[in-house]
């Protein structure tokens, strides 16, 4: 009987020992905050063609279109004021590359924030978010599909993650500096965190000289 015993704990064992050895669990697909969702922004970013154009969005005095602009360089920048970093960021080197630049170089920019968050910004939000950084920067808002349509002609993407943060959800966008010329047209972009002398020296390239 005791051989019995022995004889079937080997059995169980022998058997653990192969269910372990053979199985091999599905890994955990669930994106982390901040990492799969970064990696699908810069994928489709680099993937994407832009091309620009014009569009219309609610601003602090009513419809603002890129087109009231024409004449001017545009500075256009994605984000939303529950951002925890990036725009911040953005912004603030933003807001010290304005005050580098001369009254005159100012009257011929305009720069436009454009909220990817309309559930929670509020154009009043927008304009004392914005107005913290520079008086200059107008931010924008609208309807989601409108945003995913200006955002997809300018190569930039937005992902939501909600629970992400303390304020319900996160979103992950991209954070370029789009360069629109006095005819509306998409020049080119400049990177997250650009130092400030950088981004003025880019804007001078596009500016009309006394």
């Amino acid at each position: 009987m005791r051989s019995l015993l022995v004889t079937l704990n080997l059995l169980l064992l022998a058997a653990i020992i192969g269910v372990g050895f053979f199985w091999k669990p599905e890994p955990d697909r669930t994106p982390l905050p901040g990492t799969h969702a970064a990696r699908m922004v810069a994928d489709v970013q680099l993937a994407a063609q832009p091309v620009g154009g014009d569009f219309t969005l609610a601003g602090p005095r009513g419809p603002v279109s890129l087109h009231d602009f024409a004449g001017r360089l545009v500075l256009l920048q994605f984000g939303y004021t529950y951002c925890p970093d990036i725009c911040p960021t953005s912004l603030t080197i933003l807001g010290q590359a304005l005050d580098s630049l001369t009254p005159g170089e100012l009257a011929q920019i305009q720069p436009l924030f454009v909220s990817v968050d309309p559930e929670r910004d509020t154009v009043a939000r927008l304009v004392e978010y914005t107005q913290f950084f520079h008086p200059a920067i107008v931010g924008l808002t609208g309807q989601p599909a409108a945003l995913s349509e200006i955002a997809g002609r300018y190569g930039a993407v937005f992902v939501r993650h909600d629970g992400d943060s303390a304020g319900g959800y996160a979103i992950d966008h991209t954070a370029l500096t789009y360069l629109i010329d006095r005819r509306g047209n998409l020049v080119g972009s400049l990177p997250h965190a650009t130092p400030p002398e950088q981004l003025v020296a880019e804007i001078r390239k596009f500016l009309s000289t006394p």
